[in-house]
């Protein structure tokens, strides 16, 4: 039986808050711990200054279980929202509840999440991300009685104006969102282009639905099924629509594709950039690369918290912290641009990135790795991504220690990266052997829609693990699909160099030193450690002390689906299994170079591989 108990207050329930404030809590005789009408904790040193929307979402709609037991499984996704967080059940349907972490708040009143707003006193929504155009869309269609400063607030506006489709499709932004609309009982999941903010779904066959940032939010919630029903990624650039029964209880009516990266997106009639000159005469295309690139760095400077950026000394992290140390001049940030980078002493990482912000004028950081270090990460890096993908773990472990310095070593917290870029520009090494140019752009675009499998679930879960939030310019909706929209010959790679059309884009313009510019692909995980061993070495070196010849040789059996075939391959998968046991389908295939029997990810056991220190 739920009954409404008045508000109370405790002080002191973790080390890591000041309070506990629950308003008009629900309370449940099964349970010991009131489920909770609302709970706003506040950490005792967040800012009252306006932030970034960097956070976690959680929602159940039809919970079989008291909310307060359920509400535990929401606290695996605190590290992504670690100043605040609040859970609070809806109106009417006391089986359905929202949980919300966020990084830190706008005020008391607004900042948190889920959003409601007189107008709309029905809508509730709950996002991760940021809507960049959202004060362009105000104007556009009008919509003079805003309430909040929020910018998520636009998808409230939109969405009564035109239907959830058109909503998703004017968004220009990273995002994951749930909204509820209880006038028409109506639930909605939607997610970005290239899933940059991450999104897993549980349903069970009798219709609850459980949502939540990270799948490490689902493992434990209840349920009353025989058998654990399936935790997936909601796929990007998707919105699906459930009917809400009257119980709580849902059932999936419709789930539609609202936007692919080859379509100019529909947001783009009003964009910054005006239209572009046609046609593909060189000239005009690479003014056109700069033009909306340049575009993609000023919107992502929407932030009141400091900003930084990663710096590998690559071509393209190079780009993104030259563009983006140039245009924090032009609108006068009041401090200097970081940037960071991580390798050993003599790694080829380090002196290029070194270079480069001596170049730019960033104020630069640099973390100092060894190989000891990174196996010791191993287990927690594996923790965070919630994947058993060689490659993806390899590289993901420099970008978590580097987050880690960033959020105890200074106050950046809107941290840019070159994310997106390889497989846009086909920059990866395997593109040199690709048959025709026609099976070179299909596998880019392939790249582009896996992109939440690998490379950006690696970078958002390595720097939301420390509280940070990612931004990355080259995933742009409007830079790559003007980028896809090139002719198949002009984006292949030239005169046996990669990303050879971007490269030439910014070429004579002095925004980066021409040996960056011109500097041939090292990937980030080998490029980080010294030139004497390679963080791949070293790993295999290690796993030969960690997986025998018996256990691989047996790996088949012990695990059937997608068996590991390497030592290296076999040791992540034990850890994986160990940490998400029965969840091996959250990863459908290995990243794996295309058109070369490989059998391991690495550039370094490809025979077209030149290391940096080699040219």
């Amino acid at each position: 039986m739920l009954q409404v108990t008045p508000l109370f207050q405790f002080r002191e329930v973790h080390r890591q808050y000041a309070s506990f404030d629950v308003s008009a809590s629900v309370k449940c005789s099964r349970c010991i711990i009131p489920p909770l009408r609302r709970i706003l904790l506040l950490h005792p040193f967040v800012s009252a200054k306006k932030s970034p929307r960097m956070c976690g979402i959680w929602a159940l709609f039809g919970s079989d279980e008291c909310l307060s037991v359920q509400c535990t499984s929401a606290m695996k996704i605190a590290h992504r929202g670690p100043d605040a967080f609040r859970f609070e059940n809806v109106n009417g349907f006391t089986n359905c509840c929202f949980g919300f972490h966020r990084l830190a708040i706008v005020d008391q009143l607004y900042g948190m999440q889920p959003i409601r707003i007189k107008k709309f006193p029905y809508l509730w929504l709950v996002y991760n991300g940021e809507i960049y155009n959202y004060h362009k869309l105000k104007e556009q269609f009008e919509f003079t009685d805003y309430q909040t400063k929020v910018d998520g607030e636009i998808l409230l506006h939109l969405y009564e104006r035109f239907g959830i489709q058109k909503m998703a499709s004017l968004l220009d932004g990273v995002f994951a969102f749930v909204l509820l609309d209880t006038a028409n009982r109506k639930v909605f999941l939607g997610r970005d282009t290239y899933g940059v903010r991450p999104m897993f779904k549980l349903l069970t066959d009798n219709g609850f639905l459980a949502v939540c940032s990270e799948a490490k939010g689902l493992t434990d919630i209840t349920h009353s099924m025989s058998s654990p029903p399936k935790i997936t990624p909601f796929l990007p650039g998707h919105f699906e629509v459930f009917d809400l029964k009257p119980t709580g209880k849902v059932e999936s009516i419709q789930m539609d594709r609202f936007h692919c990266c080859t379509q100019e997106p529909n947001h783009a009639a009003y964009d910054t950039v005006e239209r572009l000159p046609s046609g593909f005469v060189p000239e005009t295309v690479k003014s056109n690369i700069r033009s909306l690139f340049e575009n993609a760095v000023r919107k992502r400077l929407m932030a009141h918290r400091r900003i930084g950026c990663l710096l590998s000394g690559g071509l393209d992290s190079s780009l993104v912290a030259a563009t983006l140390v140039k245009l924090a001049k032009e609108e006068k940030l009041k401090y200097p641009i970081q940037t960071f980078a991580i390798g050993a002493e003599d790694s080829p990482d380090i002196l290029a990135a070194r270079k480069v912000a001596s170049y730019i004028g960033s104020e630069h950081h640099e973390v100092d790795f060894t190989p000891e270090e990174g196996v010791k990460a191993l287990e927690e890096v594996i923790f965070h991504l919630e994947t058993y993908d060689i490659t993806t773990i390899r590289a993901s472990v420099g970008m978590y220690l580097v987050s880690k310095y960033i959020r105890e070593k200074t106050d950046s917290v809107v941290i840019f990266s070159g994310e997106g870029s390889d497989e846009l520009t086909q920059g990866y090494i395997y593109f040199h052997k690709a048959p025709t140019p026609k099976a070179a752009a299909e596998d880019s675009v392939r790249l582009m829609k896996e992109l939440y499998l690998f490379d950006v679930l690696r970078a958002d879960r390595t720097t939301a693990a420390h509280g940070l939030e990612l931004r990355v310019p080259f995933l742009d909706h409007r830079f790559t699909a003007y980028y896809l929209s090139l002719p198949e010959e002009m984006r292949q790679p030239k005169d046996g160099v990669e990303k050879h059309l971007l490269r030439d884009s910014f070429k004579g313009l002095n925004l980066i030193p021409d040996e960056i510019l011109w500097r041939r692909k090292e990937a980030f995980s080998d490029g980080m450690t010294s030139v004497k061993k390679s963080w791949y070495n070293s790993l295999q070196d290690q796993m030969e002390s960690e997986v025998n010849d018996y256990q691989l040789e047996k790996a088949p059996k012990t695990f059937p689906f997608l068996p590991p075939r390497t030592k290296e391959a076999y040791f992540y998968r034990q850890v994986f299994e160990k940490q998400y046991p029965g969840q091996a389908e959250w990863l459908s295939h290995y990243w794996m170079p295309r058109w070369i029997n490989a059998t391991d990810p690495s550039a370094r056991t490809l025979s077209i591989y030149k290391p940096d220190k080699d040219q």
